[in-house]
């Protein structure tokens, strides 16, 4: 069972953080202020950490700072009211791993938590991705699905290495926005829509079960076929 520490000083937004974690299954410890935040991330007790950037006794960015001076590794999920590019570019280059801004939807936050979990778990270096019938080779840089090799444009490889490395899971836009090309989204864009369709077009070709799956009102996930 994953173990969660929440450090967040908001009674209400840490009773949703916790809920939501709890009920897939993650054990979730939760803190008020910074430095006792500190002190139980320090312990190296935890797969991953949720912290507010805005804290009473040591802040967000002080803790996470020291966490790292101190060799300490634990992901850990930014979550901040603060949304400003420059904030998050603060507080990702102090050590944290993903920025969230509030408010968010719960199971945003989940899936970024799974992402972080995953991503903490030592294992060999992967040099070829495989969901179902596709393949990708991220050392030639080539993708296939079955016998057939797939024509990709540079950000059509990193978005679907994205979409396979996370495969069965739900991806909001923001998160491949983000991860996919650095920045901050733009909810005005559709920029998304269209690698997306230009990518389906060449990984579910007509005749073969689609892969790409768009989800109503949330992002996408890939799947088996």
């Amino acid at each position: 069972m994953p173990r969660v520490l929440t450090i967040e000083d908001d009674a209400v937004v840490a009773g949703e953080i916790v809920a939501e974690l709890q009920s897939r299954g993650n054990q979730v410890d939760w803190v008020d202020n910074g430095r006792e935040g500190l002190a139980r991330a320090s312990s190296g007790d935890y797969d991953v950490i949720t912290l507010d950037r805005m804290l009473p006794g040591l802040d967000g960015l002080a803790l996470v700072t020291s966490l790292r001076n101190a060799g300490v590794q634990t992901p850990v999920l930014m979550i901040s009211a603060l949304s400003d590019v420059d904030e998050r570019v603060r507080g990702l280059r102090a050590g944290g791993d993903d920025y969230l801004t509030k408010p968010f939807a719960p199971d945003e936050m989940a899936a970024r938590i799974d992402v972080l979990l995953r991503r903490g778990q030592p294992a060999a270096r992967t040099t070829v991705l495989s969901v179902g019938d596709l393949r990708l080779d991220l050392i030639e840089r080539s993708a296939r699905r079955g016998d057939v090799e797939l024509d990709l444009l540079p950000i059509e490889f990193r978005l679907l290495e994205f979409l396979v490395r996370n495969s069965g899971q739900v991806l909001t836009r923001t998160m491949i926005f983000e991860r996919v090309w650095g920045y901050h989204f733009d909810p005005g864009t559709n920029v998304i829509d269209v690698h997306i369709g230009r990518l389906r077009r060449k990984v579910d070709p007509p005749g073969l079960p689609a892969m790409i799956v768009t989800v109503r009102g949330s992002g996408y996930l890939l799947g088996m076929p």
